[in-house]
């Protein structure tokens, strides 16, 4: 099999992988695949890719990185090529394939930083480097300044605070020599990057921490965050130090205008993905909304407004209707169950749809997975918490947990889709048919 065979796979996507007991509509699943579709990163580097010459080398980071190389690679001669990336399975490549950590960075994160570092380094100023960057990628590369072990506990409590990934990579940056436009410093060679946001407003800098972005903040916002979050008295020794002592001075820092030939562009995000699932709605018969594609908060607490939204909103429109909301909820963890964003989502939705007839929520991470787990998502139904009951499930209970995911698994409700070959982000969906 062919790079570009795999890559075809992707945009064929089978609408079949999002059945679950509940979510079996061929009209709601053809809406689901053409969000995913729309933001394919095989076409979206085609499409994009400006015209190249001269030796031409490629660095793909992050969970979409196979699909982006392998695009670059049936339109341009590759002198040379990297690619990092959660799952790295599938045919033999024509380029370097390597996997890190994620969503903590581990020993194989390392290795791979100091794999793209010693790769861009060695290029000279008349190549051309193509970064293809993708979400993902802040935790699956990285070079830090503190050891290993210091950063990994920093990850888990940042996350399990409930920061937001804007929040979460101010420190990243702070505390890596790849991040923060650290890429970039480190090569000669002119720096083409395409970007597939998975990130609220597409920011460049928060992007898998914007390796080759100058860093707009600082040591301080660094500091702000941690003091928010109550997480400055928890911190390990190192990161402390490099706080205190403002580390990354000029040599990681600052980028001096016009040092290097960079051109960022963004070929994907949310807003695609979720326009796309709008015109098939409409195509499908749906009276179709986007409500947002800039959803944050906290999960639990989004989903019960999505799902008091729905409620109302079968008293004055007609069905069937679909609402679309984009974008990235965070999750404060209060228990020890398993689980990830969109299905505690989903999850505090369950009892403020009870009793409603034909409604459905839908919770999915558009890369296909959600949390540490093997689920992209859950569907809520107006009968879920029945169901429930009848399992001796309740959904509070869980939900004070933090464990959605035990709790969708017995009503079948969780959407295990695998690796969808994308990342930007959640998306919502609100149906009543």
């Amino acid at each position: 099999m062919t790079p570009a065979d795999v890559s075809d796979m992707i945009t064929e996507m089978d609408p079949n992988r999002f059945l679950t007991h509940s979510l079996h509509d061929p009209r709601i699943l053809r809406i689901l695949s053409a969000a995913l579709e729309a933001v394919d990163p095989y076409l979206a580097v085609r499409k994009n890719l400006p015209g190249i010459q001269g030796r031409v080398f490629g660095l793909g980071i992050g969970k979409a990185a196979l699909p982006m190389m392998d695009a670059l690679v049936d339109q341009a001669p590759l002198a040379g090529g990297l690619a990092v990336t959660k799952f790295a399975s599938g045919p033999d490549r024509p380029y370097t394939v390597m996997e890190g950590g994620h969503p903590v960075p581990d020993e194989r994160s390392i290795k791979a930083g100091d794999a793209v570092l010693n790769f861009v380094s060695s290029l000279e100023d008349d190549d051309t480097l193509v970064c293809l960057i993708s979400g993902g990628g802040s935790a699956l590369v990285t070079a830090p300044l503190v050891p290993l072990e210091d950063l990994q506990a920093l990850t888990s409590l940042l996350l399990a605070s409930g920061a937001r990934i804007d929040e979460i990579n101010i420190l990243r940056r702070q505390l890596d020599r790849v991040k923060g436009g650290g890429l970039a410093r480190a090569t000669k060679a002119k720096v083409i990057s395409l970007i597939l946001s998975d990130v609220v407003g597409d920011p460049l800098e928060v992007i898998a921490s914007g390796p080759t972005v100058p860093n707009p903040t600082t040591v301080g916002d660094a500091i702000a965050v941690l003091k928010k979050y109550d997480l400055a008295p928890k911190m390990p020794d190192s990161i402390k130090q490099v706080m205190e002592s403002g580390i990354l001075l000029p040599e990681f820092q600052e980028q001096a205008p016009g040092r290097h030939d960079v051109k960022n562009l963004i070929i994907g995000d949310n807003a695609l993905s979720a326009q796309a699932a709008l015109e098939q709605a409409k195509r499908d018969g749906f009276d179709a909304e986007i409500l947002t594609t800039t959803l944050q908060g906290e999960a639990r607490e989004v989903g019960a407004m999505l799902a008091r939204q729905l409620r109302e909103e079968t008293t004055k429109r007609p069905r069937p209707f679909c609402l679309i909301a984009g974008g990235e909820t965070t999750v404060r963890v209060r228990g020890e169950g398993l689980g990830g964003r969109n299905q505690e989502l989903a999850l505090s939705a369950v009892n403020e749809l009870s009793g409603l007839e034909n409604v459905m929520l839908i919770a999915l991470a558009t890369d296909g997975d959600d949390g540490p787990t093997d689920a992209a998502g859950a569907v809520a139904t107006g009968d879920s918490a029945h169901r429930a009951a009848a399992l001796g499930l309740v959904a509070s209970d869980h939900l004070s947990r933090n464990d959605s995911y035990p709790f969708f698994l017995k009503l079948g409700d969780l959407i295990k889709s695998g690796p969808t070959g994308t990342n930007v982000n959640d998306l919502i969906f609100l149906f009543a048919t």
